[in-house]
């Protein structure tokens, strides 16, 4: 491939090929999308080890366009972060952009949606969880009633065993009658 400069070894977009649903060109795409994000802190070269542990913060997460407006950006980027405040290694970051892809399957997007609406973070969603999602999805324009009324048809319909909330076999099964659901869960590259 000549003489052209790389920001990986060849080993680490191996790994990064096969960690993700992405191409080298695509994650040299990304990675240059990462650097913008923070130029004075991330490095042109990712070589050595101790790069890796590089993280940009949440603030400047957010400034992406495909964040920036999503009513869901604080949950995505604590859920993608590996210490859970938010800010983000490129690791993090290509992880987040992969299951955001048209390429990543129903099953992994689920998983991940499952664990963004978990705002207590107790492994179900709740009636908190629920109408917290509702706020964000509808930018909090519903009526408390109205919230309440569509949190009690989701936990009458999806909540099988009756325990007042869903775990996430019976979120899979809420989305599955959904088949536009997830087809909204991506971001381009």
């Amino acid at each position: 491939m000549g003489n052209k400069q790389s920001a990986f070894t060849e080993s680490q977009l191996e790994t990064y090929q096969d960690c993700t649903f992405f191409t080298s060109k695509e994650i040299m795409t990304l990675y240059r999308r990462f650097h913008s994000l923070s130029p004075n802190l991330v490095p042109t070269d990712m070589k050595e080890d101790d790069k890796s542990l590089i993280k940009v913060p949440y603030e400047d997460i957010i400034n992406m366009s495909e964040l920036r407006e999503n009513p869901f950006k604080r949950r995505i980027c604590e859920v993608f972060s590996e210490d859970g405040d938010g800010s983000l290694s490129f690791d993090d970051f290509l992880d987040m952009m992969s299951v955001f892809s048209d390429s990543a399957p129903t099953d992994l997007k689920a998983y991940y949606a499952f664990h963004i609406y978990d705002f207590d973070q107790d492994k179900f969603l709740g009636k908190y969880d629920l109408e917290q999602t509702l706020k964000c999805i509808t930018r909090e324009e519903l009526k408390a009633s109205e919230v309440q009324l569509i949190v009690n048809q989701v936990l009458h319909e999806g909540d099988l065993d009756d325990d007042g909330k869903l775990s996430y076999i019976e979120f899979e099964h809420v989305i599955s009658r959904a088949p536009d659901f997830l087809s909204l869960f991506h971001i381009r590259v």
